[in-house]
């Protein structure tokens, strides 16, 4: 072969490589939003962002999740509420697993049932959106640990949370109902009252109504979450003050368009249809 044929071949292949049709799109990695914190880039105390790029492009899609929430928004809830990141992994999959269970899904869906009365009394008092109240509920009493509202495990000490709302005695005293130095029987009787069902709902819609109104947000807003994008960015952000982590809002805003609960509260299984959940 001689040197000018070499040449050529050599030439052809490197045409070749750059004439090749690119990998398909689902075959490349695609970039994330920077200015952006997800569920997924927190909690393992190394979150993911570009602080100062791509704000524009991070407010959009900001708005078009409502679960989405920018690193100052993050810094500005964890300074005033101490929220945190999201659950570990393997928390999340045991979570997500109980969902899967059809026997303990209907046990949760009876109970809600029966407080379907307390729950569109106390949203209409409180000018909240029912469902959002519902979804809370739905999955506090699906995810809470077995036996731990019995009398004698609630009265023990060993745990935080009570009722179904899952509310502790902080919350009594955040909305003026216990003194934080209160003797023992009312600290008793406090931890009856939130366990009691009906009582567990108004507490509920109670500490919803003050996150609210601590966070500055118009009341009655959040009732309109399939329709207006800043109403959807409020039910999410009192979701995640309700709970803490930052993986639960995306939970209760898929509750709130289950139609299962959906029927439970207005009758009727028709599923919202909406593009911000």
């Amino acid at each position: 072969m001689t040197a000018s044929a070499a040449l050529a071949g050599i030439t052809a292949l490197l045409h070749l490589g750059t004439t090749s049709r690119p990998l398909p799109l689902a075959g490349r990695p695609l970039p994330k939003p920077p200015g952006m914190l997800t569920a997924a880039s927190v909690g393992s105390g190394h979150p993911r962002w570009s602080p100062a790029s791509g704000g524009e492009l991070a407010r959009a899609e900001n708005r078009a999740d409502p679960t989405l929430f920018t690193p100052e928004e993050l810094q500005q809830l964890q300074r005033k509420f101490g929220v945190h990141g999201e659950q570990p992994a393997l928390a999340q999959l045991f979570t997500e697993g109980l969902d899967d269970l059809a026997p303990l899904r209907s046990h949760t869906l009876g109970r809600l049932a029966q407080l379907r009365p307390a729950v569109l009394e106390a949203s209409r008092r409180r000018r909240l959106n029912p469902m959002l109240v519902a979804a809370i509920l739905f999955d506090e009493m699906q995810h809470a640990k077995p036996g731990k509202d019995e009398p004698i495990a609630a009265h023990s000490g060993l745990f935080r949370d009570h009722g179904p709302a899952q509310l502790s005695i902080s919350e009594l005293v955040h909305q003026g109902l216990l003194k934080p130095d209160s003797p023992p029987e009312e600290v008793d009787q406090a931890i009856n009252r939130l366990l009691d069902p009906h009582q567990s709902v108004e507490l509920l819609a109670g500490q919803l109504d003050r996150l609210r109104r601590l966070m500055g947000f118009p009341s009655r807003s959040g009732l309109n979450v399939s329709g207006d994008p800043r109403d959807a960015k409020i039910t999410a952000t009192l979701a995640y003050l309700h709970n803490g982590k930052l993986d639960y809002p995306i939970r209760i805003l898929r509750y709130m368009q289950d139609p299962e609960i959906h029927a439970i509260i207005y009758g009727t299984q028709e599923r919202p249809l909406s593009a911000l959940i």
